[in-house]
C-alpha cells in the first residue's frame, strides 16, 4: 500500500499541477517517473485530479445555476488542474494527423506549440460536447450521481491510456516510452483493476445496461484512436495518449446517456 501511495503521488505530480508533498520516506518528488511500474496508479491519479471539479459540480448542482453553465465550469476545472495536458494532446493530434501528408511531417506539426485550424476545431467541439454531456448527467442523475459517474469516467479513461501505451510502439525513438519507460503487463492489469474499481460506485446511479454500453464505446474509441495513430505516425506519443483519454472519456459519457 505504501508503494501504491508513492506511485499515485508520482502520477499526480506528472499528470497535473496539483502540489503533492512527500508522502513517505521512499517517495521522492524529484525522481524521474518510471512508468514501467507506476503506470498502475494512473487511474487512481485520474480520480484524484478530477476531485476538485467533481466537488464543484456537486456544490453547484445544488444551486439554481443552469446545468450547461455547471457543465462548462466542471469541464474548465478538469482542464485547469491538469494544465490542459490531455486537451493540448488532442489538439496537437488533430493538427498533425490531418494537417500533414507524411508521418515525419505529422510528427513535426505535433511538436509545434502553435495551434492550427484542426486542433482549434477539435478542442472547441470536444470541450463543448463534454460540457453538454455533463449537464445532461446532472439533469438525469442529480449532482451526487452525476459527479460519481464523472469520477469513474476520468479514472477509467486513464486505464485506457495504459492499455494503448502497452499495445502501441513508440512513434519517436526519443519519445515518452524511451524517457520514462513503457508499462509492463502487470501494471496494465493493475491499472484496469483500479479503473474498474472506480466505476463500482457509479452503479448506484447508473443502470448496468448503460454502463455496459459506456464501457464498449470507451474501449472502441481508445482502440480506434490507437489504430489511427499507428496508421498516421507509426505508434504513440504523449499527445496520442492524451487524445485517447479525451476521446474515450467522451465516448463513455455518450454511452451513459444513450439508453438510460
Amino acid at each position: 500500500m505504501i508503494d501504491l501511495a508513492d506511485d499515485t503521488a508520482a502520477c499526480v505530480r506528472f499528470f497535473s499541477r496539483m502540489p503533492v508533498p512527500r508522502l513517505t520516506s521512499s517517495d521522492d518528488p524529484q525522481a524521474i517517473p518510471d512508468f514501467r511500474k507506476i503506470a498502475r496508479a494512473i487511474p487512481f491519479a485520474g480520480l484524484i485530479v478530477a476531485l476538485p471539479a467533481a466537488a464543484a459540480g456537486l456544490l453547484l448542482g445544488l444551486t439554481n445555476l443552469p446545468s450547461l453553465a455547471i457543465g462548462f465550469i466542471v469541464t474548465g476545472l478538469l482542464a485547469t488542474v491538469t494544465g490542459a495536458l490531455h486537451e493540448d494532446g488532442l489538439g496537437d493530434v488533430a493538427d498533425g494527423f490531418f494537417g500533414g501528408h507524411t508521418p515525419e511531417r505529422r510528427l513535426e506539426i505535433m511538436k509545434d506549440s502553435r495551434i492550427g485550424a484542426f486542433g482549434a476545431l477539435a478542442m472547441m467541439i470536444t470541450i463543448g460536447l463534454k460540457a453538454a454531456l455533463i449537464a445532461a448527467l446532472l439533469d438525469r442523475f442529480g449532482p451526487l450521481g452525476s459527479m460519481t459517474i464523472l469520477l469513474g469516467v476520468e479514472s477509467f479513461s486513464r486505464a485506457l491510456i495504459v492499455w494503448q501505451w502497452v499495445k502501441l510502439p513508440p512513434a519517436r525513438p526519443e519519445g515518452l516510452g524511451s524517457r520514462f519507460g513503457t508499462p509492463d503487463r502487470a501494471a496494465l492489469l493493475q491499472a484496469f483493476a483500479a479503473g474498474a474499481l472506480s466505476l463500482l460506485v457509479a452503479l448506484i446511479s447508473l443502470p448496468l445496461s448503460s454502463l455496459a454500453l459506456a464501457l464498449l464505446l470507451a474501449v472502441f474509441a481508445a482502440s480506434g484512436t490507437g489504430l489511427l495513430a499507428r496508421a498516421k505516425i507509426g505508434g504513440f506519443t504523449g499527445d496520442v495518449l492524451g487524445a485517447i483519454q479525451q476521446v474515450s472519456a467522451l465516448a463513455f459519457l455518450v454511452g451513459t446517456l444513450a439508453i438510460s
